[in-house]
């Protein structure tokens, strides 16, 4: 993928995977809640069913009550006078009582008279229940509730119905009413169809806010992004200018001191041996002195090319590392400028990397040269220490000091900060009148074991 594409997938991806999991969490949960608050009005209806016909066959048996308890097991005429009466009790299309012997003979039916005398024991409804004989147990165990299919007198359509039975036990009678339950599923039906079209409308509407704020959220992104992107694009450029510009300085600077010290000098010697050479070919006496001040010369040559390479990359940095290295720039400072110089170092312990060590030198370099060029100072200290394993460096001069809104701003400055922002590190400059100090603080991200311990990782 390149960067744009990157960009734009980082930038909308999530939003989208955020607002979907919403959505589904959201349309989820608003149908668990839908179908619980539709489950519990079923179960009221169902409860108000039960009651209803509870109470049907509580008044069905205070009607017969009296007649039941006068008569003897085999007194058939309060039998008839019994099923005329539970007959007679009718109530609505579809509210009827029936009558059932224990061995499954029908005796009161009214509105399905093809039954009487028949015996339905072996009956069973469409899910495979024997009807009948459910209905005589339930009685025999006392009495209570039983739900099936059957007929539907109204519509003659089979539909689920709960009926209440009780047992006549003197007559081994079962006698029973019960409701048809299709009106109950059907007001349950619909309150989901409403419940379904309810989250599709708020499905909608979710998608209508979330989709416009997604391409909002997504295009001020990427306006963020790419400005962003312009931004480090003309950092990136300024930097690379910044690092054209430090070389050519740095060329011209040893371009000069190369001509107007080491090759000056050796210029000098060549003059001064070709003279000592026309000297010894014409017996003059003096000649050994000419040689003589040319191998000064040369030494002098030989004393700045060090000095030269020893600015470039000094050997003792590699050799004994950032204390002793700072040590010979503070001794060779304090020797060409007369500026009084010391160092404490007493607190450090020396476990920086290489990289991070060569840094806090031209970080102190670069404020040398400063203070030669520009504090007038008369004095010079720098601390060295390390505190929680973090490498920390000071250096301060009692120079002038400088506006840090202008003078904070120039090349040396900022390729100090680029170091120390190179390892996660701060520079810290504090410049009054009294003084400046600069402060270079390395992470411990810096130091030679934590990159052990991360490689290790």
């Amino acid at each position: 993928m390149t960067l744009r594409h990157q960009i734009i997938a980082l930038a909308i991806v999530p939003l989208v995977i955020s607002i979907l999991a919403i959505t589904t969490f959201i349309t989820w949960q608003s149908a668990n809640l839908a179908k619980n608050s539709i489950d519990t009005f079923e179960q009221n209806m169902l409860k108000t069913r039960e009651a209803e016909i509870l109470n049907l066959t509580n008044l069905a048996l205070s009607a017969i009550q009296t007649i039941y308890d006068k008569a003897g097991a085999d007194d058939e005429a309060a039998k008839r006078q019994v099923a005329e009466i539970l007959t007679s009790l009718d109530y609505g299309k579809d509210g009827y009582f029936f009558v059932y012997d224990y061995d499954g003979n029908n005796i009161v039916h009214p509105r399905q008279s093809f039954r009487h005398g028949q015996n339905w024991l072996d009956l069973t409804d469409p899910d495979g229940d024997k009807v009948i004989a459910e209905l005589i147990a339930t009685a025999k165990a006392g009495g209570g509730l039983h739900q099936y299919k059957w007929q539907k007198p109204s519509t003659g359509q089979i539909a689920d119905k709960l009926s209440f039975v009780v047992s006549l036990d003197k007559w081994h009678w079962v006698v029973g009413t019960g409701v048809y339950l299709d009106d109950v599923f059907a007001q349950s039906a619909a309150a989901n169809a409403v419940t379904r079209a309810n989250i599709r409308r708020t499905f909608v509407i979710v998608a209508l806010i979330a989709v416009p704020s997604v391409l909002v959220v997504f295009t001020t992104c990427m306006l963020l992004t790419f400005h962003e992107r312009r931004m480090a694009d003309s950092r990136l450029k300024e930097l690379t200018q910044r690092v054209i510009d430090t070389q050519e300085e740095e060329r011209t600077r040893l371009a000069r001191e190369l001509h107007d010290g080491i090759s000056q000098t050796l210029l000098g010697v060549r003059y001064a041996m070709d003279l000592a050479g026309r000297k010894v070919r014409t017996n003059v006496d003096d000649a050994a002195l000419t040689i003589e001040r040319g191998v000064e010369a040369l030494n002098g040559a030989i004393k700045e090319i060090r000095l030269l390479s020893h600015d470039l990359r000094p050997r003792v940095l590699d050799d004994l590392g950032l204390t002793a290295a700072l040590e010979a720039l503070c001794h060779h400072f304090a020797e060409r400028t007369g500026i009084e110089t010391e160092i404490d170092a007493s607190g450090f312990t020396g476990t920086l990397k290489a990289e991070a060590s060569t840094a806090l030198y031209r970080v102190a370099q670069e404020a040398f040269n400063n203070v030669e060029r520009h504090s007038g100072a008369s004095k010079l200290s720098v601390k060295l220490w390390s505190d929680g394993g973090r490498a920390r460096m000071t250096i301060s001069d009692n120079g002038s000091g400088f506006d840090g809104a202008s003078g904070g701003s120039g090349l040396g400055l900022r390729n100090m900060q680029e170091r120390m922002a190179h390892f996660r590190g701060l520079l810290l400059i504090d410049s009054s009148e009294a003084g400046t100090t600069l402060t270079a603080m390395m992470p411990r991200s810096a130091n030679f074991a934590a990159g052990k311990q991360a490689e290790a990782a």
